[in-house]
């Protein structure tokens, strides 16, 4: 499958302050994949795949003495293999699986800078526990599931994916139909490479569901396997509540009933930790940066997965998705955790980026409560984003934020409509499928 990560996977690749690299996310979103695709397509020589899973008896190279040139040549010995600098690939894949592989890596960066040395892990932290991560010798980079273009991509639909990738702009309206038919297909396949291929090699819903149920057991088998550091039960809980609560402020009380707040609390961080679920925290849009000032309680949360969202919900195998209303499931949930998947995606390391917050006022009456689903910054500048099926005069807590904050206008609305802009009320209207193409706002009217 074609993915954007290949991009900076090259730039790594040829970086004269080159470190290890590190490709970090939770399981099955393509990161061995995309290395080895990556490795055999971009490097003259070979790519040496050492799985840690797999191969138990190669931890044995990362014994007493992890100075490069001893773990290469025990691995060297041990694989029956011949790893040339320069010229071929290092692939240390699970190396979650041997935490003293993974503090290897930052005398790899210090003593034999010319390997290019790449590994891939999930739950690192659950796996390291108090060991310490080589911040620093390493170059972290962040995989998730397909992005709605890299899902067009997947699916054969090129032209479409031009289309979305240009950025919000008027579009033909046979076009935004079909557009819209696409990621209503999307939301429910979600961006998983494996249910991706399943649907695109049968055509039918219910075998991507099959294996999205397939990646959630993986997961509870996981919080299993360190079973000593979080309580699975607990975990598991936190798992279902935070993918029912998208868009919704959290309360750790309300996350696992029956568990201190301590436990849950701890459950919630791990997940977040691993980026199975991510925090959305309350900010003001007062100024830059965004993160300067974030609210210590108020936060929401968006899930690894829109696909794997809507299964842990419980959506049926006999959606009809001709009809299914995309601004309607879970009253918006389905679409607001699409939005912030989205930007998490594409806006991750933007020059300019300052991560995803939300704005909440609490009044002292219901009335006088506002909330706009996300903050953001694009080009230097603070961007609200609400995620809406109404017209404009039903948009009351933006005209609020924007009222308190005119350096934040023009405020942008994603909906399943046409691309259009109320200059009188500085507003955007962008449909839903330009999520992960905002950043193009910064070389257009912005």
């Amino acid at each position: 499958m074609k993915r954007t990560i290949t991009d900076k996977l090259l730039e790594w690749r040829d970086s004269a302050a080159r470190q290890p690299l590190v490709v970090r996310g939770a399981r099955q979103v393509g990161k061995t994949y995309s290395v080895l695709e990556f490795g055999r397509s971009a490097f003259s020589g070979h790519v040496h795949h050492v799985d840690l899973e797999l191969r138990r008896d190669a931890h044995a190279a990362f014994g007493d003495d992890i100075s490069p040139d001893v773990v290469l040549r025990r691995l060297q010995v041990i694989l029956g293999i011949e790893v040339v600098p320069g010229r071929d690939l290092l692939f240390i894949d699970e190396i979650q699986a041997c935490p003293r592989a993974i503090t290897s890596l930052r005398y790899f960066y210090e003593s034999m800078p010319e390997l290019h040395v790449a590994a891939a892990g999930s739950l690192l932290e659950f796996a390291l526990g108090d060991d310490s991560f080589p911040v620093g010798r390493v170059q972290p980079l962040y995989m998730r599931p397909l992005t709605f273009v890299e899902y067009l991509w997947a699916t054969g639909n090129e032209a479409a994916a031009d289309v979305v990738a240009a950025g919000p702009h008027e579009v033909d309206p046979a076009i935004h139909r079909a557009l819209l038919a696409r990621l209503r297909e999307y939301l429910f396949v979600g961006g998983m490479p494996a249910a991706v291929r399943a649907f695109v090699d049968s055509g039918v819903l219910a075998d991507a569901f099959a294996v999205q149920d397939a990646i959630v057991a993986t997961y509870r088998d996981d919080f299993g396997k360190y079973g000593m550091r979080v309580d699975k039960d607990c975990i598991d809980e936190v798992l279902r509540s935070v993918a029912r609560s998208v868009g919704r402020q959290i309360k750790y009380a309300r996350l696992a009933e029956g568990f201190r707040g301590s436990t849950v609390k701890r459950c919630f961080d791990l997940l977040a930790a691993a980026r199975v679920v991510e925090r959305v925290p309350a900010t003001s849009p007062a100024g830059l940066p965004l993160g300067a000032s974030p609210d210590s309680v108020r936060f929401k949360a968006t899930f690894l997965d829109v696909g794997l969202m809507q299964r842990l919900n419980g959506m049926p195998h006999d959606i009809d998705l001709a009809t299914a209303n995309i601004m309607g499931l879970y009253d918006g949930a389905l679409a607001e955790q699409f939005v912030g998947q989205e930007l998490r995606a594409t806006l991750a390391g933007h020059p300019g980026g300052d991560g995803l917050y939300y704005w909440t006022r609490v009044g002292e009456s219901p009335n006088a409560t506002a909330e706009v689903d996300y903050l953001t910054t694009i080009g230097g500048r603070i961007v609200p984003i609400e995620v809406k099926s109404g017209p404009a005069g039903r948009l009351r807590s933006m005209h609020v934020l924007l009222e308190r904050y005119p350096h934040c206008a023009p405020g942008v609305v994603l909906s399943e409509g046409l691309y259009s802009e109320l200059a009188e009320q500085h507003l955007m209207f962008v449909p839903l499928y330009f999520a992960g193409a905002l950043d193009e706002l910064e070389r257009a009217s912005l």
